[in-house]
């Protein structure tokens, strides 16, 4: 007596390297779209800012902000859901956004500027949570 067993096979390596690569362009899309609010947001709160996706040999710096003498470094964050804020950010990646802020300060600080590296947290139904001076060696 032969049972009747079903086998569904796991999808092959190149089913899986598609999943991931739409995944990823999925997660850049929502990061694009999350830095796009985050700069509209600190518009709207007096801020002008100096530029965007800013890629240096340290790291990447999302947003280029000032605000009178103040120019801040910002890392945004984007989540599908609030409780997944609190994960968001640690401190390695504060500590590389920090060593690309030291990178770029020369190219959008003067000397009488006060410089700090900042974070903003986006997710769905939820108004965005601005940390100032996030990162403080």
């Amino acid at each position: 007596m032969s049972s009747a067993v079903t086998h569904t096979p796991s999808p092959g390596p190149s089913r899986r390297r598609e999943g991931n690569t739409r995944n990823r362009q999925a997660a850049e899309a929502a990061g694009r779209r999350g830095e796009r609010l985050a700069g509209w947001w600190l518009r709207l709160k007096g801020w002008r800012i100096l530029d965007r996706r800013v890629r240096t040999p340290a790291g990447e710096v999302d947003l280029v902000a000032r605000k009178g003498s103040l120019v801040a470094f910002i890392e945004v964050k984007t989540r599908a859901t609030a409780a997944e804020l609190d994960f968001a950010i640690d401190e390695r990646r504060l500590a590389r956004v920090a060593a690309a802020a030291e990178y770029l300060m020369p190219t959008y600080a003067g000397p009488s500027d006060d410089i700090r590296v900042d974070v903003i947290l986006l997710a769905p139904g939820t108004r965005p949570r601005h940390i100032e001076n996030a990162w403080q060696p």
